[in-house]
């Protein structure tokens, strides 16, 4: 997916490619952050890496959190779309279960902190949104959660290819 997202991205500056990579649902920091590391092209620090998957994951949260109500509610009047919102607000219902609904902003931080496929920033907008967190309490959370999985995914990606290199190095 993300050779594919760079292929359509190409001609562009590389910082650029790299924030749209983060801001996109399906790689998000994620994805970026590895995509980053092993891409010959960005020979980047894992500072700036990380400054701008978190910055890029991040670029699409205050318009989720302030569209997504009404969207959702003008296209739901399809049974296509009804359908698909129905769909999504349910598996986000069950994956942030009850740690949302008990500890509410704290919760969904440590939500979108946790660095695994469908807990990141655009799912935490969706969770956000269906248990009522105020947008004021949301952005910040969601921004620390991302901050925290970005910094989670650099240090793994980082102790990989340092791990890598010693053992290519010593043998």
């Amino acid at each position: 997916m993300g050779d594919v997202l760079l292929g359509w991205l190409s001609g562009i500056p590389s910082e650029i490619q790299m924030m749209v990579l983060s801001a996109f649902p399906l790689t998000e920091l994620r994805g970026s952050i590895p995509i980053a590391f092993l891409n010959d092209q960005w020979i980047w620090s894992w500072w700036k890496i990380y400054l701008l998957a978190v910055a890029g994951n991040m670029l699409p949260v205050p318009f989720i959190l302030w569209f997504l109500g009404p969207v959702s509610r003008f296209l739901s009047r399809w049974k296509f779309f009804d359908k698909f919102f129905n769909g999504l607000f349910e598996r986000a219902r069950r994956r942030a279960g009850t740690k949302i609904e008990k500890y509410e902003a704290l919760g969904l931080t440590l939500f979108v902190a946790i660095p695994l496929p469908v807990t990141g920033a655009w799912t935490g907008c969706v969770v956000a949104f269906l248990f009522g967190i105020p947008k004021r309490l949301a952005i910040p959370s969601i921004a620390l959660g991302v901050a925290i999985a970005g910094a989670v995914v650099t240090l793994i990606m980082s102790g990989a290819l340092a791990g890598i290199g010693f053992l290519v190095g010593s043998g």
